[in-house]
């Protein structure tokens, strides 16, 4: 059967959980559209999302259309939630991008927009709430043109915009003046076409070979289909269903071929047992079946559900393109491939990761057991809140994209898990990156080397964005791959926290020397732990020496940075521009467009907060800020440095001493 792995998206309040109501009533699933504000919506599960009226967490439903299958996937609009977002991208065959009539292009729109296109998602385009007072049409295409991308292809007209009376008419395939447009656009994207039509005007003008060559453009991810309409009143609804079934390319599996793939949630049902969300792209899943994932994880898969008709049903197997929950895999996690990739798995990062981080502590000191297991389940959920456990001090500090994200998971600890917390500061993420080379070696046997191991590492600088890459300059024979395993992993472990407790990243840090003693045993046969390498002495020794090495090249400490756009009244400009520079901005020169000064520049991230809270007694309410990730720089000024949270190689006699303790 043909199935169609389809994504909302928008900024938020944009409409498009309304707008999955909307859908899901066209294609009789529901009786009548839920509501948002009443929190009687399908997607919007969660008790929290019902009382905020946002959407924090991804949701599947199903629904058919002329025998196809449909599986709709609500996500976020709120930034702090981009990660649901993310996970969501890598499982889509299309996706409609909803854009609000009254406020137009915002920030978010513009982050997802750029997203989609680079990874050639088939998107439509709907402007929402075109009977909403102050919807402007004209204004919102132009803005999509300026903004968002020029590849746009109007498929219809809004008459009565911002009235309750709002329609929207499709171009009829008679339509002259649509016709032209939609060839000029075409063959802007595609010199075949352009070819055919110089070969054969008429053919090539022809109603059903225009739709075709849109629909095959818009599967490319080229071209864009903008439609119109209002999830309120169902106006222009029907159309898109139009557009989502003839114009984005669904996916027929092949479900004899070998197994593959993708869990992008995670769930726990209500005995505590993990639920995974998972789009198999090949092969056929049953019940009972043992399988590889997470690369060595096996487990034995005890249940599936499938999506059908707005609602979960239990099936004995899920096969190529279709979207079900599992359960049955106790490790399972977020990104984890089942069975076998095709190919080698890429870093699928799409947005910034986040750039905030907060310690939460327990309001009652007895709740401190349950803090941790609590927030490691939410953990399952969000992989990117990157838990960070501090040993020295009996902390625990979570990763954060915003001040929204800090109240959720607080509401959630004290509603689902009985935890109430507070969450100290807020403070900014930075990295360390090397600044030069930096080499150590230490010695088996020979002082101050106390392990029974031979290790030397040289760390260097590597390109801006490039991460961190191990290597090897010793023989892979010279001893065992597990004591070089462990090398590695511990070095990945230990750049967590560089010379200022910072993450060391865009680095190159390679073995250059290795020693071990073989296994030993005394005359009469029992192995002596003192005669012989083990794992643990690797393990214990790859920090001091990766330290030392580290001191050697040096560190600067980067901060988040981000990229700005204001438009302010005009005469509010001289009053900003102090706030900008005492916040760190690196202010370009701003453009004056009649009674509206837009300003762009970069800015610190931990300053964003301050200019957010001052920006509306600057502007008398009237500026609009919009913002997005864009690299690191180096810090300027007092340097900050993070508390470590393990026992610190740095410090060799203290790191020795608790080495001896645990030992």
């Amino acid at each position: 059967m043909h199935t169609l792995n389809l994504g909302i998206l928008a900024h938020i309040d944009a409409g498009k959980t309304s707008l999955t109501e909307r859908l899901l009533f066209a294609a009789g699933v529901i009786d009548e559209p839920g509501s948002v504000d009443d929190g009687s919506t399908q997607t919007d599960s969660l008790a929290l999302e019902r009382q905020r009226g946002i959407t924090i967490k991804s949701a599947v439903v199903s629904f058919a259309v002329d025998g196809a299958t449909v599986n709709l996937i609500d996500t976020p609009g709120h930034p702090d939630f981009i990660a649901e977002v993310e996970r969501v991208l890598g499982v889509l065959d299309g996706a409609v991008l909803v854009v609000s009539a009254v406020e137009g292009v915002q920030a978010q729109t513009r982050v997802l927009m750029r997203t989609l296109e680079r990874l050639r998602i088939p998107t439509l385009l709907f402007v929402n709430k075109i009977d909403r007072r102050g919807a402007d049409c004209d204004r919102v295409v132009r803005e999509i043109t300026e903004r968002l991308t020029s590849a746009v292809v109007p498929l219809g007209s809004v008459t009565d915009s911002g009235t309750r009376h709002a329609t929207f008419t499709p171009h009829a395939e008679t339509d002259a003046v649509f016709a032209t447009a939609l060839v000029d656009r075409l063959a802007e994207h595609d010199d075949a076409f352009l070819s055919a039509y110089l070969d054969d005007e008429r053919i090539a003008s022809s109603a059903g070979f225009l739709r075709e060559q849109l629909a095959a453009q818009t599967g490319r991810g080229a071209i864009h289909p903008l439609l119109f309409g209002s999830a309120l009143t169902g106006v222009g609804v029907d159309s898109l269903v139009s557009g989502i079934r003839e114009l984005l390319p669904g996916t027929v599996g092949e479900a004899d071929a070998e197994l593959h793939g993708t869990v992008f949630k995670v769930e726990r049902g209500p005995a505590g047992e993990k639920i995974a969300y998972v789009r198999m792209f090949s092969g056929t899943l049953r019940v009972r079946d043992r399988l590889t994932f997470g690369g060595s994880n096996e487990g034995k898969v005890t249940a599936i559900e499938v999506f059908e008709g707005g609602r979960t049903v239990r099936a004995a197997s899920i096969t190529a393109g279709r979207i079900g929950r599992i359960r049955g895999l106790s490790e399972i996690r977020i990104g984890d491939s089942i069975g076998v990739p095709p190919e080698p798995v890429q870093d699928s990062r799409n947005f910034a990761p986040p750039t905030l981080e907060s310690v939460v502590v327990p309001r009652n000191a007895a709740a401190r057991a349950a803090l941790h297991p609590a927030l490691a389940q939410l953990a399952e959920q969000d992989p990117l809140i990157n838990l960070r456990q501090d040993e020295v001090r009996g902390e625990v500090s979570v990763s954060l994209y915003g001040e929204v994200q800090k109240e959720v998971i607080q509401a959630t600890l004290a509603t689902d898990y009985g935890v109430e917390v507070d969450f100290r500061e807020t403070t900014t993420i930075c990295i360390e990156r090397p600044n030069g080379t930096g080499t150590a070696v230490e010695y088996i046997a020979k002082p101050p080397n106390p392990f029974l191991a031979t290790i030397g590492l040289r760390v260097e600088a590597a390109p801006v964005g490039s991460g961190v890459r191990f290597q090897r300059e010793v023989e892979l024979g010279s001893m065992p791959y597990a004591f070089i395993r462990t090398v590695e992993d511990t070095v990945m472990q230990t750049l967590s926290q560089g010379l200022q407790g910072w993450q060391v990243t865009d680095c190159t840090v390679t073995l250059t020397h290795n020693g071990y003693w073989a296994r030993q045993s005394h005359a009469h046969g029992t192995f002596d732990a003192s005669m012989s390498s083990t794992a643990g002495d690797f393990r214990n020794l790859t920090p001091l020496v990766l330290a030392t090495a580290l001191q050697a090249a040096g560190t600067t400490v980067h901060e988040p940075l981000h990229r700005y756009r204001l438009e302010v009244p005009a005469d509010t400009y001289g009053p900003l521009l102090p706030l900008l520079t005492g916040l760190g901005a690196i202010p370009q020169a701003p453009v004056v467009q009649g009674t509206v000064c837009v300003l762009d520049g970069q800015i610190p991230a931990g300053a964003l907060h301050g200019l957010e809270r001052r920006l509306p007694g600057l502007t008398r309410g009237e500026g609009e800020l919009e913002h997005a990730f864009v690299g690191y720089r180096p810090v300027r000024g007092v340097i900050p440095t993070r508390p470590r949270t393990d026992h610190n190689p740095l410090d060799r006699k203290e790191y020795l001493l608790h080495v001896q303790r645990r030992v």
